[in-house]
């Protein structure tokens, strides 16, 4: 999501296109799968969407026309958004 949008990722006091923290959020991803850190999206999120592991910074996210906010936030907002499109809608009963 952050890689197709126009906002942008800020890590360690510098900000990135969401190309380039796709880049390293991908980097991250398998960093922690290498080692079985990771099992869910939330997961994901929490231990390296979130924030720096070299400072302990959290990360952010600024989209035009919107508040900055923390990347964590952003994160989960997206994934309850793609879960909310992704399920079948309840069977109706005639």
């Amino acid at each position: 999501a952050l890689q197709s949008s126009p906002c942008r990722f800020q890590r360690n006091g510098t900000w990135y296109s969401g190309r380039e923290a796709e880049a390293h959020l991908q980097r991250k991803y398998a960093a922690l799968r290498s080692r079985d850190l990771v099992d869910s999206a939330e997961q994901f999120i929490a231990r390296g969407a979130s924030r720096s592991s070299v400072s302990g910074s959290a990360y952010r996210v600024a989209c035009p026309g919107r508040p900055e906010q923390e990347a964590a936030a952003w994160f989960e907002q997206q994934l309850a958004a793609l879960r909310r499109h992704a399920a079948p809608a309840p069977a109706r009963v005639e």
